[in-house]
């Protein structure tokens, strides 16, 4: 779970768009995803984003978002289902108009987020930050919070991790406990994972103070984010997308 957000090195053609045009790409699958109503665009997004991956390249971790995500569709889908009761009964308390619902809730779920989780496997952290400080101007201190938060995903997850190991260690029987009864057990570890997290935020804001962080500016990065002929390309495409989503 934890190398879902690791940058996976590559020469794609995706790996060499300018970040700020990545970033620019997944706000607009984003929106259209929301401004669409058909089921058959929305199957038409997701078969955009797993081409993504496939040309960046990373087509194990592509399909491993969407496993992971599919089990919480799942979920939503069947909740869904249960709860909408408009339409013509097709099964039990099911029906058409539940079964079309709860296929754009899940649908929207994963083609938001696997462009969100594809981002950051083939765009450095640091490549992100700079070239929103660059390109966009965004202040460092904001730039830099948000590329903070996303490396100490990771982390978290492997310190959560550990916990449960050592948990287990003392007899604490994690793998056997299923749904609410699973979540009851661990809501408590989030105490020690809050007091680590705490500990390694206050690390973190003493060794960016020593380095010099307030003095940081646009012009302190030495790197170029230049826009190129793909970067157009994918910034067209992207427009495309979102006049399909409205016009449809």
């Amino acid at each position: 779970m934890n190398n879902l957000f690791q940058y996976v090195p590559g020469n794609s053609l995706i790996h060499r768009m300018n970040p700020v045009t990545k970033i620019f790409l997944t706000i607009i699958i984003c929106v259209a995803a929301f401004v669409t109503d058909r089921l058959l665009f929305l199957v038409g997004l997701l078969a955009v984003d797993l081409l993504i991956g496939i040309v960046a390249g990373v087509a194990n971790r592509t399909w491993n978002i969407f496993r992971g995500l599919l089990k919480i569709a799942a979920f939503l889908f069947l909740l869904q289902v249960l709860l909408t009761r408009k339409g013509t009964p097709v099964f039990w308390i099911i029906t058409d108009q539940g079964l079309l619902t709860a296929g754009k809730v899940v649908l929207r779920l994963v083609v938001v987020c696997m462009p969100l989780a594809l981002v950051l496997a083939v765009t450095r952290i640091t490549d992100l930050t700079n070239a929103m400080v660059q390109v966009l101007h965004v202040p460092y201190q904001y730039a830099f919070t948000l590329s903070t938060a996303i490396r100490f995903i990771p982390q978290f997850l492997e310190e959560m991790s550990g916990i449960m190991e050592a948990q287990t260690a003392r007899g604490v029987a994690f793998d056997k406990a299923r749904g609410l009864k699973k979540f009851s057990m661990i809501l408590p570890l989030c105490a020690p994972l809050l007091i680590s997290s705490v500990r390694r935020t206050d690390q973190t804001a003493v060794a960016a103070e020593v380095r010099g962080f307030r003095l940081r500016t646009r012009e302190s990065g030495y790197k170029k984010y230049p826009f190129t002929a793909v970067d157009l390309g994918a910034v067209l495409f992207s427009l495309a997308l979102l006049a399909g989503a409205i016009l449809l």
